[in-house]
C-alpha cells in the first residue's frame, strides 16, 4: 500500500499531461486495464508481479481519477455538480458494501483461505473489472467542451505534425497549470482538508480493520468481524453519498454543514474507538492482544464506528469534488490531479506510521489535521458562496 500510493502521489505530477495528451475517455480506459492487471497478479501472486503491479497501479490510478475528476466536471453545471458528485462516489462506495459482503458469508468460519477459494473471488473480481473498463466508452462525450490544458477551439483541425505539436503543447501547458495552480491561496487551504482526508483513507481502510481482528477477546469472530467493519463502512459511504448528491438541489446552507457533520461525525467516531480498543491493537503481533481500553470490547461499538467512519468519509470527499468541480471548472484536470497528489502522500505516510504508533497518536494526528482541515474549508467554501451569489442562487449547489 505504501508502495501504490507513493507511486501514485508522484504520478500526479505528470497525469494533467496526459489527460490533456489522450484526453479523459481514452486515459481512464488505459488505466482501468491496468487496474484488472493488478487483480489478476492475486489470481497466481508471485512477489516480483505483486510489486511491479502496484508501480503501475499507482501511476493508472493517478491517471484515473484525474480523468474521472474532468470527466465528471464537464459533464456537470454549477447546478449539477453537488448531485453528481454525490451519487458518483455512492457508486464508488458500493463496491465496500458488496465485496464485503460476499466474503463475510462466503469465508465465515473459515481460519484458512484454500487456493480455490482465492482464485474464485479474483476471476471474478477480474472480469468485474475489464466489464466496468469497457463501460468507460459509453459514458457521453462534450463535443463543446475543451480538453484540460486546451486554449484553442474545440473545432480547430489539426493536421500531422501540427497535430502532434499542437497536443504536446497542450500537454506540457496543463503540467504549467497544475503548478501554478498548487500555490494558489484556495488550493493550499484545500490541501489541509485534503491532507485529513488522505489520513482517515488510511485509518478506515487499512487500519481500523487490523485493530478489530488484533482484539482477541471478540473471540472466534475477530476475522469475520472485519468483513462486516467494511460492510458497515460501505453503508455509511454509499447512505452519505446518495443523500448528499439528491438533496444537494434543496440544500440552501452550501457545502460547510455537510462537512461540519462529517467532523462530528468522526469526532465521535474517534472517542469511541478510543475508549473501546486497546492502545497497542495497530502494533499488536500475529497471536493478536488481550489488553483492554477503558471498557471491556464492544463488537457492537466497533461496527457502530465502522458506519460512522464510512459516513463521515462520504461527508468530506463528496463536498470536495463538488467544490473543485464548482471553483475550476475551466482547469478541473489540474486541480483533481493536485487533490489526488496530496491526498496519496498523506495517506503514504499514515501507511508507515500506522506500523509504529499507538492507537492513540494516530487518533490524536488525525483530530488535530481534521479540525484545521474543516476551518480551512469554511474559508473556501465561504469565498465561493460570495462568487455565486453574484451570479445565480447558492441554494443550487
Amino acid at each position: 500500500m505504501s508502495v501504490i500510493y507513493g507511486v501514485f502521489s508522484a504520478s500526479n505530477l505528470i497525469s494533467p499531461s496526459v489527460v490533456a495528451l489522450v484526453g479523459p475517455q481514452l486515459s481512464m480506459f488505459i488505466s482501468g486495464i491496468f487496474y484488472s492487471l493488478y487483480i489478476a497478479v492475486f489470481i497466481q501472486p508471485s512477489t516480483w508481479s505483486f510489486y511491479t503491479a502496484s508501480v503501475f497501479i499507482g501511476i493508472a490510478a493517478a491517471v484515473l481519477w484525474t480523468a474521472q475528476g474532468n470527466c465528471l466536471t464537464v459533464n456537470s453545471d454549477e447546478n449539477t455538480i453537488g448531485r453528481n458528485s454525490g451519487v458518483f462516489w455512492a457508486l464508488l462506495q458500493s463496491s465496500l458494501f458488496f465485496g464485503n459482503l460476499y466474503i463475510y458469508f462466503a469465508w465465515q468460519g473459515k481460519t484458512y483461505i484454500s487456493e480455490s477459494d482465492r482464485r474464485t473471488v479474483f476471476i471474478a473480481l477480474t472480469v468485474i473489472s475489464l466489464v466496468g473498463t469497457v463501460l468507460f466508452f459509453l459514458i457521453r462525450k462534450q463535443e463543446d467542451t475543451k480538453a484540460p490544458g486546451e486554449e484553442d477551439s474545440a473545432n480547430e483541425i489539426h493536421g500531422g505534425s501540427s497535430s502532434a505539436r499542437n497536443k504536446l503543447m497542450r500537454a506540457v501547458d496543463a503540467f504549467k497549470r497544475s503548478i501554478k495552480l498548487s500555490f494558489t491561496k484556495e488550493i493550499l487551504l484545500l490541501s489541509v482538508t485534503t491532507a485529513y482526508t488522505g489520513l482517515e483513507l488510511t485509518f478506515f481502510s487499512g487500519v481500523y480493520g487490523t485493530c478489530i481482528g488484533a482484539v482477541n477477546r471478540f473471540g472466534r469472530e475477530e476475522k469475520s468481524l472485519i468483513g462486516l467493519s467494511g460492510i458497515f463502512i460501505g453503508v455509511g459511504e454509499i447512505l452519505g453519498g446518495g443523500i448528499f448528491g439528491l438533496l444537494s438541489k434543496k440544500n440552501r446552507f452550501g457545502r460547510n454543514p455537510i462537512v461540519m457533520l462529517g467532523i462530528i461525525v468522526h469526532f465521535i467516531a474517534f472517542y469511541l474507538i478510543f475508549v473501546n480498543m486497546p492502545s497497542n491493537a495497530p502494533v499488536a503481533p500475529m497471536e493478536g492482544t488481550d489488553d483492554i481500553a477503558y471498557m471491556i470490547p464492544s463488537k457492537e461499538v466497533a461496527i457502530f464506528c465502522s458506519f460512522l467512519l464510512g459516513l463521515g468519509d462520504s461527508c468530506f470527499n463528496t463536498q470536495l469534488l463538488s467544490i473543485l468541480g464548482f471553483l475550476y471548472s475551466e482547469d478541473s484536470a489540474p486541480a483533481f490531479a493536485i487533490f489526488k497528489f496530496v491526498q496519496s502522500i498523506c495517506a503514504a505516510v499514515a501507511f508507515f506510521y500506522s506500523n509504529y504508533f499507538l492507537l492513540q497518536w494516530q487518533l490524536l494526528i488525525m483530530v488535530v489535521v481534521g479540525f484545521f482541515g474543516t476551518i480551512t474549508f469554511f474559508a473556501v467554501e465561504w469565498k465561493a458562496a460570495a462568487l455565486l451569489a453574484r451570479g445565480s442562487d447558492y441554494s443550487s449547489i
